[in-house]
C-alpha cells in the first residue's frame, strides 16, 4: 500500500481529529526513523516523549516478546508477576506506597483527582472540601474531567458541560493560589512543573516552595502531573526531585511504558490507604505486556543516562541561545521548548523537509527526543534546526 492509498484510507475511515504530516513512517532504530521511501529521519519527538529509548530498542523489544509470548492479558480479578515487580519498583525508585495502573496520562490524572477528592471525603465526611486549584495555561488530558482541570480558555468550549470543582490560578502567582486555598473548599493542588503543552515553560523553584507552604498550611495534598516530565526526561527520574519537596500523590506515563500505554498513579503516605476495593478500576491498567517493557524502562534510566540526558540538554541550550532566528530557549533535560521569529508550524514543517523530527507547544518548537539520542545525531538535528529557523 503506498502513501496515496494510506491517506486516502485514513481520510476516509479514521477520525479526522489530527493535522498529520505528509509522511508514512514504517520503522526505526534509536533516533532514527524511516518512511515508506526509506529516507531516514533523525527524531527529535520521540513519539511526544513516549519512546525515551527510541524506536525498536533490543532489550525493550525482548521483555515485550517474551511476556506478550506467555500472557498478553488477564483482568485484575487475578494477580500477575509484571504488574507488582513494576509497582514495587516505582515505589523502591521513588519513596510512593502505592500504585494505581491505568493505560494514559489522563487516566492517571484522573485517579489523581478521584484519589484527592477521596479523601477530603473521607476526612470532612461529605464533599465540601471537593475543588482542585490547578494553574492557568496547564494541561492535564483530554477526558471532560481533565479538560476541566486544564487551565486554558481555549479547551473550555464545545464539549460542556465540563466537570465542576476546578479553580485556575496564575502560573509564577502564588498569591492567586493563597487566596483560593483561602475560600475553604479546596482538597489539592495541581502542577505541571514544566507546562509542556503549554510551551514548555518551568515554573520558578521560588513560586512551587511558597505553593508547597500553602498547600502545607491549608491541609492541602499537593499533586504533581509528570505525564511528561516523567521517567528521565528532564535530567532526574521525576521533575519534582529538582524542586526540593515530596509530593502526595504523582501522575506519570509516555515514557513509562517505553512506546505501549501505560500510566500510573503514585500514592504518597497520606493517600496510600484512601482507594479501596470498588473505588476505581481499570480493564488494561497494568496489563502485563505493558508493565514488562516499563519495568524495562525503569530499571535503565539509573545515573549515568541521567548524567547524559542533562549533559544533551545543556548543548541543546547552548547550541541554540542566542542564534539567528531563535528568541528564547526554555525547558529542563531533554525537554526543550524554542521561541522563533518563524512561526513554530512553519519550523516543524521545514526540519521534517530535511530530516528531523520535531513537534510544536502554543508558539514554541518542542523538543523531546530519545534520551539516548547520540551526540552526532544531536548535534546534526541542530544543526539543521538551527538553519531551518535561521531561514
Amino acid at each position: 500500500m503506498d502513501k496515496t492509498d494510506i491517506k486516502a484510507l485514513d481520510r476516509e475511515y479514521v477520525a479526522n481529529t489530527y493535522g498529520r504530516a505528509d509522511v508514512v513512517f514504517v520503522e526505526g532504530k534509536g533516533a532514527e526513523i524511516t518512511d515508506d521511501e526509506g529516507r531516514k529521519y533523525i527524531d527529535l519527538g520521540a513519539g511526544i516523549a513516549v519512546n525515551v529509548f527510541g524506536a525498536a530498542d533490543p532489550v525493550w523489544v525482548a521483555a515485550v516478546t517474551a511476556q506478550v509470548s506467555k500472557l498478553q492479558h488477564m483482568s485484575n480479578l487475578y494477580y500477575t508477576e509484571p504488574c507488582v515487580k513494576l509497582a514495587k519498583l516505582l515505589c523502591e525508585r521513588t519513596g510512593f506506597k502505592k500504585v494505581f495502573f491505568g493505560n494514559s496520562g489522563a487516566e492517571a490524572n484522573e485517579c489523581a483527582i478521584k484519589t484527592a477528592r477521596k479523601w477530603a471525603f473521607d476526612k470532612y465526611g461529605d464533599e465540601s472540601h471537593s475543588t482542585v486549584i490547578t494553574l492557568k495555561n496547564s494541561f492535564h488530558g483530554r477526558t471532560v474531567t481533565t479538560l476541566a482541570a486544564t487551565g486554558q480558555d481555549a479547551f473550555h468550549t464545545k464539549f460542556g458541560p465540563f466537570t465542576k470543582g476546578f479553580v485556575h490560578a496564575s502560573a509564577q502567582d502564588a498569591e492567586e493560589v493563597r487566596a483560593l486555598a483561602d475560600r475553604g473548599d479546596c482538597c489539592a493542588v495541581m502542577l505541571e512543573l514544566i507546562q509542556g503543552e503549554g510551551g514548555v515553560v518551568p515554573l520558578t523553584r521560588e513560586y512551587v516552595d511558597e505553593v508547597v507552604k500553602i498547600a502545607r498550611e491549608r491541609d492541602m495534598l499537593i499533586i504533581v502531573d509528570e505525564v511528561q516530565t516523567g521517567n528521565g526526561r528532564t535530567g532526574t527520574l521525576y521533575a519534582y526531585e529538582q524542586f526540593g519537596f515530596m509530593p502526595d500523590i504523582v501522575s506519570t506515563a509516555k515514557g513509562l511504558g517505553g512506546g505501549l500505554p501505560l500510566g500510573a498513579c503514585l500514592m504518597g503516605e497520606r493517600v496510600e490507604h484512601t482507594l479501596g476495593r470498588g473505588d476505581h478500576g481499570s480493564t488494561f491498567g497494568g496489563n502485563p505486556v505493558s508493565c514488562a517493557g516499563a519495568i524495562s524502562i525503569l530499571e535503565r534510566i539509573d545515573d549515568k543516562l541521567l548524567e547524559g540526558v542533562r549533559r544533551k540538554g545543556e548543548y541543546i541550550k547552548r547550541a541554540l541561545e542566542g542564534a539567528k532566528g531563535v528568541k528564547s530557549v526554555t525547558g529542563m533535560g531533554l525537554m526543550v521548548g524554542i521561541l522563533t521569529d518563524r512561526p513554530a508550524g512553519e519550523v516543524a514543517k521545514a526540519a521534517l523537509e530535511k530530516g528531523v523530527i520535531v513537534l510544536t507547544a502554543h508558539e514554541k518548537v518542542r523538543l523531546v527526543p530519545p534520551l539516548t539520542i547520540t551526540d552526532e545525531q544531536l548535534e546534526k538535528a541542530v544543526e539543521i534546526l538551527k538553519e531551518v529557523i535561521g531561514e
